[in-house]
């Protein structure tokens, strides 16, 4: 029998640095769909929390305002199971700040897991990395770019980049909010 609790995924949406289609590393802006669908998903497959990292303070009141409005306001008494879902947002400005949260109330090893659309060196497979989850204790913050992307020396610094989704064609866009969903269900849906 295995004495290790299982371990805690968590899921970051990062607006800076992320990179521009030229490349360029940017702050892109807060969506409202990206704070629905992802907290919605995340709920769905057991995230621990949603975290949304943005350094720009009009952009993190933004998120305090519509995550409010459907936690505390008029919207969780409309729709109790949004309200549900978006009390996983913790708003956050850099990557640091939310790994010391996730330190602070886990106590645990937290490792960083970085998404990628473009193929890189040294991925590791859906299947690997759902391996590697059982019977392991650890802590997973699965770390996912706005705009075109996180930035080459982001995904240097992570721990293990997942591999990109890949359809059946040559076309490669998908939302932020479609490829965690896809991703949240590779690696975390009850095996069938």
């Amino acid at each position: 029998m295995n004495s290790l609790s299982p371990p805690r995924i968590y899921v970051a949406l990062i607006h800076h640095p992320v990179k521009n289609k030229n490349g360029e590393t940017i702050a892109s802006a807060v969506t409202n769909l990206d704070l629905h669908d992802i907290s919605r998903a995340a709920r769905t497959y057991g995230v621990s929390a949603f975290y949304v990292v943005t350094p720009i303070e009009d952009q993190k009141e933004l998120v305090g305002k519509i995550v409010s409005h459907w936690t505390d306001g008029w919207g969780g008494k409309y729709n109790p199971k949004r309200k549900e879902a978006l009390t996983l947002i913790r708003v956050k400005e850099s990557l640091p700040k939310v790994i010391a949260d996730i330190q602070r109330n886990d106590g645990r090893v937290v490792k960083v897991v970085a998404t990628c659309a473009a193929d890189t060196p040294q991925v590791i497979k859906f299947g690997e990395f759902r391996r590697m989850l059982k019977g392991n204790a650890d802590s997973y913050l699965l770390v996912f770019g706005t705009a075109w992307g996180l930035t080459d020396g982001f995904l240097q610094k992570a721990d293990m980049v997942l591999e990109p989704i890949k359809g059946n064609t040559g076309y490669n866009h998908l939302s932020v909010r479609s490829a965690v969903s896809i991703i949240l269900d590779r690696v975390l849906a009850d095996d069938r």
